[in-house]
């Protein structure tokens, strides 16, 4: 099975696929910022949330529904930081993902990722990863809204967490695009062979 990567190119394939894969676990997961409400634990996504209070009738008052699940709509998210981040983060993970798997397809496929293409491929990489950068950077702007202030104790507000606490899913997204921006960037460089010139 003939490969279209050089030693670094492979290096580069394989990390690429596991920040690609940390990135959207961790978006797609809704541990991003962990708090409490009414005695049970709560955690938000920028899209899915668990554990939310409903009214029961029989016993008329508020009680915890302890499962996870997205918002109903997009208008559902709490805020327009959160929509906005929901948006700017799926794609930089949609494009992480996409130069990800082409990078593996580069291990089996001769002549498939020359060091222009692979050159190409880290400047999507580097995009991808300032898209998921951008969408954490926004997150924390939402936590003023009333969904978040009731899990954080009525003294949450932008950029302050009140009594609620980042969630490991918010460090995955960010790691694995950091690693993505910073470092396969780079290997892209170096990772695809000098194409052979044929006579004709």
């Amino acid at each position: 099975m003939a490969s279209s990567l050089t030693c670094t190119g492979v290096i580069w394939a394989l990390l690429s696929f596991l920040c690609a894969a940390t990135s959207c676990v961790g978006f797609f997961m809704p541990y991003w910022l962990w708090g409490s409400q009414l005695g049970k634990p709560v955690s938000f996504g920028t899209f899915r949330r668990c554990s939310y209070p409903v009214h029961d009738e029989s016993r008329q008052m508020m009680v915890m529904v302890e499962e996870c699940g997205r918002y109903a709509s997009f208008q559902g998210i709490p805020s327009t930081e959160w929509r906005i981040c929901t948006i700017v983060t799926g794609l930089g993970c949609g494009l992480l993902l996409l130069v990800a798997l082409t990078a593996l397809m580069g291990c089996c496929v001769s002549e498939l990722i020359s060091r222009t293409v692979g050159r190409v491929a880290g400047g999507i990489q580097f995009l991808g990863g300032l898209l998921i950068g951008a969408g954490c950077a926004l997150y924390p702007l939402g936590w003023d809204s009333e969904e978040v202030r009731q899990t954080c104790g009525y003294v949450s507000g932008q950029f302050d967490l009140g009594k609620c606490e980042i969630g490991w899913a918010y460090y995955c997204t960010g790691g694995g695009a950091a690693t993505a921006m910073l470092l396969c960037t780079w290997l892209a460089c170096f990772s695809g062979k000098k194409q052979k010139h044929y006579p004709y």
